[in-house]
């Protein structure tokens, strides 16, 4: 893992970028499959609830924990479109996506990606080896070098609680 301390200023940057959306008003929204979307509720639950100290509570969506929504899409629209519909649902300009996907190649988590981007949201990956497609359409990606979808995902988890960590620094509300 001495690998992902060159990422550190990736991710504290993240953090304040994060506070400032989430403070004005703006909402982040994660996505991914599998232990992916694990993942992606963990961050969700993280800044809605809280990571650390007390603060207040931030608007953060996991977009596969809606079971009827999902159902609804899949059975409408398939599996290609099952974030990206909820990210033209829920996102708005200025607000963060965080795609989460081992592979760096899940169509879904792509096309959440793309909808997001043509939303006028910022995306960030969170992937494993690059090159990939969703490193390459994120505007910016962590893309963990591990040889195995575990360590990847053990990687994940430490970004995001330094994500956290950074966004609750820069938000002042540890308490």
């Amino acid at each position: 893992m001495h690998r992902l301390s060159a990422e550190a200023p990736r991710v504290q940057r993240w953090g304040a970028e994060l506070a400032a959306v989430l403070s004005g008003g703006g909402r982040l929204l994660a996505c991914g499959n599998g232990g992916s979307a694990a993942e992606a509720q963990h961050l969700t639950g993280e800044l809605v609830g809280r990571f650390r100290g007390d603060r207040p509570p931030f608007s953060a969506i996991a977009l596969h924990a809606d079971t009827s929504a999902a159902t609804a899409i899949l059975n409408d629209y398939g599996e290609h479109e099952y974030f990206a519909r909820q990210v033209r649902a829920h996102g708005r300009p200025g607000d963060v996506l965080v795609a989460l996907s081992t592979s760096g190649t899940s169509q879904n988590v792509l096309n959440a990606a793309k909808a997001a981007a043509q939303e006028g949201l910022t995306v960030w990956g969170l992937t494993g080896p690059a090159p990939n497609p969703l490193a390459t359409l994120a505007d910016d990606a962590v893309a963990v070098d591990a040889p195995s979808v575990a360590t990847v995902q053990e990687a994940h988890l430490a970004i995001i609680h330094a994500l956290c960590e950074a966004f609750d620094a820069a938000v002042g509300g540890v308490r």
